[in-house]
């Protein structure tokens, strides 16, 4: 069983900088598909930036310049760098990961811009 544990969201002001963790355990995920998504108040979980098992980094257009996946295969942890955060990325951010046949999820972290 696949563990997911996101961290690091909060408030801060427009134009500022978060960074999420998201810790796995119960598996060692390697290379496995992992993913950050987000979902605003009212609306669908969206896909933030994905990291293929390939090694390929794919971002949303609306984070793009601004949000940096990454990961740390040691700890077996991914990360979201987000700089420059706008009102509009205000949302609780879940990581994911397929793993094997499964699909698994932390239990999102909520990050709100505002001033």
């Amino acid at each position: 069983q696949v563990h997911l544990a996101e961290s690091g969201g909060g408030l801060v002001q427009p134009g500022g900088s978060l960074r999420l963790s998201c810790a796995a355990s119960g598996a060692i995920l390697g290379r496995y598909p992992m993913a950050w998504y987000r979902q605003a108040p009212g609306k669908q979980r969206e896909l933030v930036v994905s990291m293929t098992s390939a090694g390929t980094t794919i971002y949303t257009d609306s984070v793009k310049g601004r949000f940096t996946g990454s990961r740390d295969y040691a700890k077996n942890t991914m990360y979201l760098q987000m700089n420059s955060l706008k009102p509009e990325d205000t949302a609780v951010y879940y990581c994911n990961v397929q793993y094997t046949a499964y699909n698994y999820w932390g239990q999102g972290t909520q990050v709100t811009v505002s001033s």
